[in-house]
Order: C-alpha cells, then sequence, then structure tokens
C-alpha cells in the first residue's frame, strides 16, 4: 500500500497518469508536471483537491525539472511524458526523440541529488521496441533496432535508449528503477489518438470506421484496470526493483478489422467498414509473455475484451452527452 507519499508524475495529465492519481490521491501528495497537450484530467475533480498540484511544463525544460524535484524531493518517479501515437511521431520525429531520450534525461539529471532518497522510479516504455513482427515476445527477447530514416521507428528507439539510460542510473548510482512495456492501453478516459479510441467514437455517432490495410494487424488490448494493477504491484514490490516488465492481456489478442467489427456489434452503430490504403510502416503482430509479471509481482489480467470495450463505449457515450 502507497502511503504518505511524496509523488512526481511527468505527463500525469494524461490517460494513464489521471488513473494513477485517482488510485493514489487518497493518501499521497500527488505533483502532476504535464504540458497539457493530452489533458485528461481536465474531465475529473483531482486538480480541485489540495494535495494535488499541476506544473504546466516541458520535460525539455531541465531546468524547470531541477527547480521542482529540489523543492518536491519526491520519494516516488512515474516517468509517463512523451510524444506517441502514430500520426504525430511520423510528423515530428525529431521531436519524438528529443522529448523520448533528452526529456528522460532530464528527468534523470534533476533527480539525481536525492537518488538516495528516492524509493521507485517508473520507466514507461513500450511495446514497439521489439519490432513489427512480436509473438509472446519475453523481455529478455532481442529489441529492434531498426532501420534507420523510416520515422515510425523513432518512437521506439527512444524509448530504447531511455531504458538504458534508467536502468544504467540503477545499476551506477543505485536508483531504484523498473521499466514497463505497456501493450495497447484502453479503456474509459483515453484521450488522443489509438485504434479503440478512434472506433469508438466513429461507431457511437455512426461514422465511416476506416482501416489501414487489410486489417489483418494483429493486437493484445489491456485494459486500464489491468494495466494500473501491474503498475502498482511495481510500485508496492521490492521484487520489481531493476526489472523490466511487459504489461499487458495475451487474452485480449484480435485483429485490427475484428476489432472495428466488434465495436460496431457492441455500440450497436450502424457505421459501415472501409479499407484505405496503408502509407506508413506498422507493427503486424504484438503479442506480449507475461510470465515474468506473473512470477515476480503476481501480476494476473482479468478484465475480458468484450466487457473492457463495453466500459469504454459506455464511458464516451457519457461524454458526448449520447446516453
Amino acid at each position: 500500500m502507497i502511503k504518505n507519499k511524496k509523488i512526481f508524475i511527468t505527463g500525469g495529465a494524461g490517460f494513464i497518469g489521471t488513473k494513477l492519481c485517482s488510485l493514489l490521491v487518497a493518501d499521497n501528495e500527488i505533483f502532476i508536471y504535464d504540458n497539457l497537450h493530452r489533458n485528461a484530467i481536465e474531465a475529473t475533480n483531482l486538480l480541485s483537491r489540495k494535495n494535488v498540484t499541476l506544473a504546466e511544463g516541458d520535460v525539455l525544460d531541465l531546468a524547470r525539472l531541477q527547480q521542482l524535484t529540489a523543492e518536491i524531493q519526491p520519494q516516488i518517479v512515474v516517468h509517463l511524458a512523451a510524444i506517441a501515437g502514430i500520426d504525430e511521431v511520423i510528423k515530428s520525429p525529431t521531436k519524438t526523440m528529443e522529448v523520448n531520450v533528452i526529456g528522460t534525461y532530464n528527468v534523470l539529471k534533476a533527480i539525481k541529488p536525492f537518488i538516495d532518497k528516492m524509493e521507485r522510479f517508473i520507466d514507461f516504455s513500450t511495446s514497439e521496441v521489439f519490432g513489427t513482427y512480436a509473438y509472446k515476445v519475453e523481455e529478455s527477447h532481442s529489441t529492434n533496432l531498426a532501420p534507420v530514416g523510416e520515422a515510425r521507428w523513432t518512437y521506439s528507439i527512444g524509448k530504447l535508449a531511455a531504458e538504458h539510460l534508467v536502468h544504467s542510473y540503477h545499476s551506477e548510482f543505485g536508483l531504484p528503477a523498473i521499466t514497463i512495456r505497456p501493450f495497447n492501453i484502453y479503456g474509459p478516459g483515453q484521450v488522443g489518438t489509438g485504434a479503440i479510441h478512434t472506433f469508438v467514437i466513429r461507431a457511437i455517432t455512426d461514422q465511416e470506421i476506416q482501416i489501414h490495410g487489410d486489417g489483418d494487424q494483429i493486437r493484445s488490448w489491456c485494459y486500464i484496470d489491468d494495466m494500473l494493477q501491474g503498475l502498482m504491484l511495481c510500485l508496492e514490490k521490492d521484487e520489481a526493483v531493476g526489472n523490466v516488465f511487459n504489461i499487458g492481456n495475451p487474452q485480449g489478442t484480435i485483429t485490427i478489422k475484428s476489432l472495428a467489427e466488434k465495436i460496431v456489434q457492441l455500440s450497436n452503430s450502424r457505421s459501415k467498414i472501409v479499407h484505405v490504403p496503408k502509407n506508413y510502416v506498422d507493427v503486424e503482430l504484438r503479442i506480449p509473455n507475461i510470465d515474468k509479471a506473473k512470477q515476480l509481482l503476481g501480476y494476473s489480467p482479468h478484465c475480458d475484451l468484450n466487457e473492457g470495450l463495453e466500459n469504454t463505449i459506455v464511458w464516451y457515450r457519457s461524454q458526448r452527452g449520447l446516453g
């Protein structure tokens, strides 16, 4: 149980950060650092709580990070801030690399003076580090270096470089670091881009749903509550420190086309599904092996894909006044 801690969350106003704040806010002091590019927290009452502080800023601003962390001296840091979403990555590959690599370096440099007081540093990476074909991949499997010049891979390469940097701080300076590689997280409260986000919004408004290519790309979808279970276990269990964990749900595996069809069915939508050309490099297969998280942490995802999608559809409907 995490209690009476000072917790600093970069990207804390985003989807996962907001949900994490909701879990921790009752018993801890929460400090959020975010540029509000993806603002999920505005749909909650969290910012009205006396023990939640939001500082608007960018992880590329080292001086601001140093000032804030020196004032707070957090015992726990959860580093979520990143450029994400395939459209944004392809549009801004330079910024993607800067935020994911230099931003992580800045956060680490800012907390270095009081590493000995820290209890956890959670680094959020990505399942994209496994490349185009990732079938039941384990944490120890080779990661993807990817062709230079293909904008899509700037995200995974940046995240992978950040992983190495974080764990270098662990081995050299004793930072109690843990890396999480999330596999396709979804659920109520999600903002920004992503297949389920896009499909649900279009389905509940009976708009055309576009699938890029044949739609035979395979993903394993993990409901937000199951992701948070894994995250909380990393915060609570000493066995987690120094490790990398896949957090996902292999039982939520489905093709993109079948996912769109399922969302249309569950939402009783009149949306038509159409295929459009795919003009970018894509991940064709992504299914995690979560045995390490099960054995070391006791992680066990529970939410069935149908149940998760139904909850998500209800939430998006309520946000748009659709009943």
